[in-house]
């Protein structure tokens, strides 16, 4: 498996511990790319005693010697870039044109996508979709109307984006005027405060699928990084409560710019419990005793947003339905450590709609869904220092080896604490990490 590429996605709602795993396999890779979303999305990586919160940037840029590419999948939005490498760097973390390069075919969000978003979700009232308001969702609706488009590549010419600055500012103006009553755009200074950002990100930005292409026929090792989990997918997630990309593994190829067979070996990230932020079906929730001491101990709150998440059992009925969609090899089991505590624990083996057992997993069906469970035996142990799967309590894992069987992929590697050391590598097939 040597110099095989790798993908990692998460296969809940997000915030499954992607960071840790991508830093762990960035360190054998030579690429880290991200392939979806934008800055909605938040990954912690913690190296030694310092804590790192990214949200465009990829976390292999801890990595010494790693390329890291934000794909033009990705919904960039500069101030936020520009904010993330200036505190790398004031942190001692080189982040630049030797290690960092920015999709040219990248769609730009704009001071008028966020706005957007705001006065939208303003508008739904209850029927709100609980977006974090950065304007993604906007911004990939201009990417599909084309003439209100701006991309990473409009800001390396200063006439031209003053120009399509101008128009596009002119059109929102009289849309958000007439729908929301809200004032005029400002678009001349909005076009000066993007020539700017243009002029500081020029040296980064580059054709990043030709360079991928290249160093995956040279069997130079790519990590592809994911942004939320599987079930925010545009197309496969519990629709409309989604994010507005393909976050799977199926969106790797168009998020990149490389060929479907280079996506390689895909790690699924799953945590040892279920969470969720905002609105949404959520068959496996806890709101209850269990949901509090799950987000108090797994301090649950949004990286992003900070907003407390919703918890819950471990739902495996709806993971094998996203693993068999990534097409996942292994499983990347986060958190484990979180369930200590606990005298048992349940797994959802799958739901049922009245009396009636669902044959198969349907996002479209989660509402009227509820679930089916198994319950195990939980552990008192701290298991923080742990670092062989044989140093494990008995419940630990057997909790681990029901997961194996009941979706029939091995766990690659199981975290045990926040901490980059604190992993146990199980059954993963990256022989570099074994």
């Amino acid at each position: 498996m040597a110099c095989k590429n790798v993908c990692v996605v998460g296969l809940q709602w997000g915030d499954e511990g992607k960071g840790k795993i991508v830093d762990a396999v960035a360190g054998v890779s030579r690429y880290v790319a991200r392939y979806c979303g934008g800055a909605n999305a938040g990954h912690t990586v913690v190296v030694g005693a310092e804590k790192f919160a990214l949200h465009l940037i990829p976390c292999g840029i801890f990595r010494p010697g790693v390329v890291n590419v934000i794909g033009n999948g990705v919904a960039f939005d500069p101030p936020v870039a520009r904010k993330e490498i200036e505190g790398l760097r004031a942190r001692g973390v080189e982040a630049g044109e030797r290690n960092l390069r920015i999709s040219a075919c990248a769609q730009v969000v704009m001071p008028w996508h966020r706005l957007q978003d705001q006065l939208s979700e303003q508008s739904l009232g209850g029927a709100k979709i609980g977006t974090t308001a950065r304007g993604i969702g906007p911004c990939y609706s201009d990417k599909a109307n084309r003439s209100t488009a701006i991309r990473v590549s409009d800001l390396r010419d200063p006439d031209r984006l003053r120009d399509k600055v101008r128009m596009i500012s002119d059109i929102k103006s009289r849309i958000f005027g007439a729908l929301y009553g809200a004032e005029p755009l400002d678009g001349k200074q909005i076009a000066e405060e993007f020539v700017e950002h243009g002029r500081v990100l020029a040296p980064m930005i580059a054709n990043t699928g030709e360079i991928l292409r290249r160093a995956s026929a040279a069997g130079e090792r790519i990590l592809f990084e994911g942004g939320q989990g599987t079930m925010l997918d545009i197309d496969h997630g519990t629709y409309p409560f989604v994010t507005s990309s393909s976050v799977s593994a199926c969106g790797v190829p168009s998020g990149t710019g490389v060929p479907p067979s280079a996506v390689g070996h895909v790690i699924g990230l799953v945590k040892a419990y279920t969470t969720r932020v905002g609105a949404g079906p959520f068959p496996a929730e806890q709101d209850n005793d269990i949901g509090n001491y799950i987000r108090q101990r797994g301090h649950e709150y949004g990286t992003t947003t900070g907003r407390p998440r919703r918890c819950g059992w471990l739902d495996l009925f709806l993971v094998k339905y996203t693993a068999d969609l990534s097409g996942v090899h292994e499983i990347a089991l986060g958190l484990l450590d979180v369930l200590t505590g606990l005298d048992e624990l349940k797994i959802c083996t799958g739901y049922r709609v009245g009396a009636k057992a669902v044959e198969a997993f349907d996002p479209n069906e989660l509402a009227q869904a509820e679930c089916v469970y198994e319950t195990l035996p939980g552990w008192k142990e701290d298991i923080s220092a742990c670092r062989r799967f044989a140093d494990l309590p008995g419940a630990a894992q057997a909790y681990v080896t029901r997961i194996e069987q009941y979706l029939g992929r091995q766990v690659g590697s199981i975290g045990v604490g926040p901490e980059r050391e604190m992993l146990i590598r199980h059954h993963t097939g990256v022989e570099e990490l074994r």
